[in-house]
C-alpha cells in the first residue's frame, strides 16, 4: 500500500488547511438553497465537504488520504451531518462520474496534483457529470506560486509550502477559465479570480498563487449576488 503523503498534516490536532471552507463556495452556499448530490474531489480533511453537507447536500468525499477521510467523518459527526457524508478512498481519476449525476462538484487544489493530460480529462468528466442545476467550484495553484518551476513564481523568493512537492501541474494565466469557456463545458462562469495569498493554516507561513472558478451549468440562473454579496434583496 502506498504511503499516505498527507497523513501527518491531517493527523495534527490543528488540522492542516483549517476548517474554513473556500470563500467563493461558502458565499454561493449562503445564497442558494442546496439539495441533491455533491462530490468533493480531493476532500482532504473535509472543510468543503462539511460546508456542502450543512447546506443540504448529500456529499461523497473522495481522497487518497485515509487519515484525511477519517477526519472528514469526525468533523461531519461534530457538525451533526454525519448522515449526509460518505467517504471513498480512491484516486480522483478513478471516481465514477456518470453524466448528469451531481448537483455540486468541488475540486479544491486537485487538478494541480495530477498531470496536465489527466487534469484535462478529469475536467471534462466533471463538467459532463454536472446536472442542469449544478454548481462547480475549482481552485488550482498557478505559475505565480513560489513553488512553480515556471515564471513568474520560479523567480520568487517568498517561502514555499511544506506540501509543495505534491503540486505537479501549475496552471498558466487564464488556463482554468479558458477551459470553462469551451462550448463543450456548457458552463456559465459566475466568478473567476487569480491572486496571491499568504497561508498560515499549515506549517511555516508561505505564499501561494491561486486561481479559483465558480460556475453553473449554462442556462442556470441561481440567486447569486456575488462575493461578497452586493445589493441583495433586503
Amino acid at each position: 500500500m502506498l504511503k499516505d503523503p498527507f497523513f501527518e498534516p491531517y493527523d495534527r490536532e490543528d488540522i492542516a488547511y483549517g476548517e474554513e471552507p473556500s470563500a467563493a463556495l461558502i458565499s454561493y452556499l449562503n445564497q442558494v438553497d442546496g439539495s441533491g448530490r455533491a462530490l468533493d474531489l480531493g476532500a482532504g480533511a473535509g472543510r468543503d465537504s462539511i460546508a456542502l453537507a450543512l447546506a443540504g447536500y448529500h456529499v461523497l468525499s473522495v481522497d487518497l488520504s485515509n487519515r484525511g477521510l477519517e477526519r472528514v467523518l469526525q468533523r461531519a459527526a461534530s457538525a451533526g451531518v454525519r448522515d449526509r457524508v460518505e467517504t471513498h478512498e480512491v484516486d480522483v481519476r478513478n471516481v465514477e462520474m456518470p453524466a448528469d449525476s451531481f448537483d455540486a462538484i468541488v475540486a479544491t487544489t486537485v487538478l494541480d496534483h495530477i498531470s496536465p493530460e489527466d487534469s484535462k480529462i478529469l475536467w471534462d468528466r466533471m463538467t459532463e457529470a454536472l446536472t442542469d442545476k449544478g454548481v462547480l467550484y475549482v481552485q488550482v495553484h498557478t505559475t505565480e506560486d513560489p513553488g512553480s518551476d515556471q515564471p513568474p513564481g520560479v523567480f520568487s523568493d517568498a517561502p514555499v509550502s511544506e506540501t509543495a512537492g505534491a503540486v505537479i501541474n501549475y496552471f498558466s494565466p487564464n488556463q482554468l477559465v479558458s477551459w470553462a469557456c469551451e462550448p463543450k463545458s456548457r458552463l456559465r462562469v459566475l466568478r473567476y479570480e487569480e491572486r496571491l495569498e499568504w497561508d498560515y493554516t499549515h506549517g511555516p507561513e508561505h505564499l501561494h498563487g491561486k486561481a479559483s472558478l465558480l460556475a453553473v451549468r449554462a442556462g442556470a440562473y441561481p440567486p447569486w449576488y456575488g462575493q461578497p454579496a452586493a445589493f441583495p434583496k433586503r
